[in-house]
């Protein structure tokens, strides 16, 4: 059993409600990134080629191990920062919109990947500004922008 975590990638729905898309699809629009809170919460996202590359390796595994095993990546950024590398990969001129952070929005979410470098030797490889230049070229030609 595999416990995934934030994933993005190529083949998105551009209306998915997620972070990743949200700010790639508003930054290529031309409209405010909406961020929420101070935008210092943290979380972690796993490009969708590393995390298939996980769950093939998970189910290649003998049968007396089935888990649970945390997949996604552990480096964790801000909002913030996220949306900012948006901006910059997009060359988009959007501005940031701040708005209340939802009462149940952990501050931080990062898994804990030991079990799976352990198990099965696996750990993300792609940089999150790699798989984001992906991801956008991806929504440009969805968007047609």
């Amino acid at each position: 059993m595999a416990r995934i975590f934030n994933t993005y990638g190529p083949r998105m729905h551009p209306d998915d409600g997620r972070v990743v898309s949200n700010f790639i699809v508003q930054a290529l629009r031309g409209e405010d990134l909406t961020m929420y809170g101070s935008g210092q919460q943290t979380r972690s996202f796993c490009y969708v080629d590393d995390l298939i590359d996980g769950l093939v390796l998970l189910m290649n595994t003998p049968p007396d191990f089935t888990g649970p095993m945390n997949l996604g990546n552990p480096s964790e950024f801000t909002m913030l920062e996220l949306a900012e590398m948006v901006l910059k990969l997009t060359g988009s001129k959007s501005k940031l919109t701040f708005k209340p952070l939802p009462q149940d929005d952990p501050k931080q979410r990062q898994p804990d990947i030991s079990i799976a470098r352990e198990k099965i030797g696996w750990q993300p490889k792609v940089p999150l500004e790699e798989g984001l230049k992906e991801t956008i070229a991806y929504f440009e030609k969805v968007l047609d922008v």
